[in-house]
């Protein structure tokens, strides 16, 4: 084979090589800085938590414990027309939630609704699983409910994070409401 022959040879199978490559080394270091992003959130999930003092569900528990038909109340915390109508968990009643956080500056009502308005729809029970959503795990609007439930008595207060998009995800059924 001749000495041009090789070269070309060569050449293609650099060329092959880098170009196989090139977009590997470019999705390790997209890999590596989503991590940096999976970090954040995952930090700022547990702050919350922590600050709130209420428990998290994963997807999976919350439909275990819906099949079981397992007592508790179910919240979502998103806009009627905009959400709840069109998809929610099924059995879930709605309270709307702002996305800033609440604890900030000490809330008293939101939405027009008050506290009582909150605990009316939570019942009385205090002790009763209390499970509040909202859309996705970097949504604050279930950490604001669920706070909210903490700081009116309530000790039995769960955060599902993963929300709605978890919960269609995982193509568990949803409700609509007409």
């Amino acid at each position: 084979m001749s000495k041009e022959k090789w070269m070309l040879k060569l050449t293609i199978i650099a060329v092959v090589v880098f170009g196989l490559s090139y977009p590997a080394m470019a999705l390790l270091e997209n890999k590596f800085e989503k991590e940096v992003e999976k970090e954040a959130g995952a930090v700022k999930l547990v702050r919350e938590v922590q600050r709130g003092g209420y428990d998290l569900v994963t997807t999976e528990e919350l439909k275990q414990w819906i099949d079981s038909g397992k007592e508790m109340v179910v919240v979502d915390t998103m806009p009627y027309a905009d959400s709840y109508k069109k998809m929610h968990v099924p059995g879930a009643v709605q309270f709307l939630f702002p996305i800033p956080d609440m604890i900030a500056w000490n809330a008293k009502e939101t939405d027009g609704k008050s506290q009582d308005d909150f605990m009316q729809l939570l019942g009385s029970d205090k002790d009763q699983p209390i499970v509040i959503y909202c859309g996705f795990v970097k949504c604050t609007r279930s950490h604001n409910g669920a706070s909210w439930a903490v700081k009116l008595g309530y000790r039995n207060v769960y955060r599902y994070a993963g929300g709605i998009f978890a919960w269609k995800g995982a193509k568990y059924p949803i409700e609509k409401s007409e």
